[in-house]
């Protein structure tokens, strides 16, 4: 896929998920296979009064590019100047947060608010397109609710005022994250517009990201939940390796994540470790012995040291149970 001059090398990418998709994950994704990344949402007001918070989500590293950096907001002045800070920091592309679906961001007008009043939209998206010079994306759901299924009229009126790529996330804002996500939605919008759409929710593996492909149309796909605890979802020759080669991969995976995350929070050890708690609570594989004991272990921990004990002491204590099963399945 390209968005504009920009390709998108893969199928599949990681999705933006506020506190999830930092520096670290999206790297790791990138080096997994993920086709490009998109940073955690970032907020407007908060980026143009010079938040360190902001500006940590904003860093990066030069091997992730090409990057989409989503901006949150509903103020066009504000969000002009947050898009032109993110331009001179180095984004490839700017993206506009129009789906999310939590309380705390639509009660301000923004992320998937902005989907309840399409002319008002349509002036926020100009002003935006007027100041980005880079390729401009939106990210939308399906509508506010059942009764206000809106997604193709926010498609067309996006791609009018110049937007570059959608991608759709076809629940809609009540579902929030609930219930099985209606592809067809994606289907329709990929018909309704001539640039690029990327299709998101329900994908678990690439095979699920070659029958969004097959039944939408759409021109990528952008994967979210399915890849926390599995950034190797993004690697289309995981699924043919020998199923002892996969469990090594697994934890070379999770070596270099701990790496990055060290390495780029080293100033902040408590976030580091919160981080750290976070995905190697994901990497616990749940049905398998002594699982619920792992996460408890990890999640209790006041050290990566002890955080990192936890988890790989049930690693190699399940580890020749999780062979000896594989090789039956096999």
């Amino acid at each position: 896929m390209r968005i504009r001059e920009i390709e998108v090398r893969g199928l599949a990418r990681l999705a933006p998920m506020a506190g999830i998709s930092n520096a670290p994950f999206r790297q790791l994704a990138r080096e997994c296979g993920s086709g490009m990344t998109t940073s955690e949402e970032i907020d407007a007001i908060s980026l143009v009064r010079g938040s360190e918070v902001a500006r940590e989500i904003a860093r990066f590293y030069p091997e992730e590019r090409p990057l989409a950096m989503q901006l949150l907001g509903s103020d066009a002045g504000l969000l002009v100047r947050a898009a032109e800070e993110l331009q001179e920091a180095g984004a490839d592309i700017i993206d506009l947060n129009m789906g999310c679906p939590m309380p705390k961001i639509t009660k301000q007008g923004k992320g998937a608010a902005l989907m309840r009043d399409v002319p008002a939209a349509a002036e926020l998206l100009r002003e935006l397109r007027r100041a980005i010079r880079v390729p401009f994306t939106v990210k939308i759901r399906g509508g506010w609710d059942d009764e206000h299924l809106n997604a193709v009229e926010v498609a067309r009126m996006a791609e009018d005022e110049g937007v570059d790529a959608i991608v759709v996330h076809p629940r809609t804002r009540s579902q929030r994250f609930s219930g099985m996500a209606p592809w067809e939605i994606i289907r329709d919008v990929v018909e309704a517009v001539r640039i690029p759409v990327t299709g998101n929710g329900d994908v678990t593996s690439m095979a699920d990201a070659r029958a969004m492909v097959a039944g939408t149309g759409c021109a990528s796909v952008m994967i979210g939940r399915g890849a926390l605890g599995r950034p190797w979802v993004f690697d289309e020759s995981f699924d043919a390796r020998p199923r002892e080669e996969q469990w090594q991969y697994r934890a070379q995976v999770i070596r270099r994540h701990i790496e990055l995350i060290r390495e780029h929070f080293a100033e902040n050890e408590r976030y580091a470790l919160n981080q750290a708690r976070k995905h190697l609570g994901w990497y616990v594989e749940g049905g398998l012995p002594g699982c619920n004991a792992a996460k408890a272990g990890v999640h209790q921990s006041h050290s990566m040291d002890e955080a990192l004990h936890a988890f790989w002491t049930w690693w190699e204590q399940v580890t020749p149970a999780v062979l000896e099963r594989d090789a039956a399945v096999a």
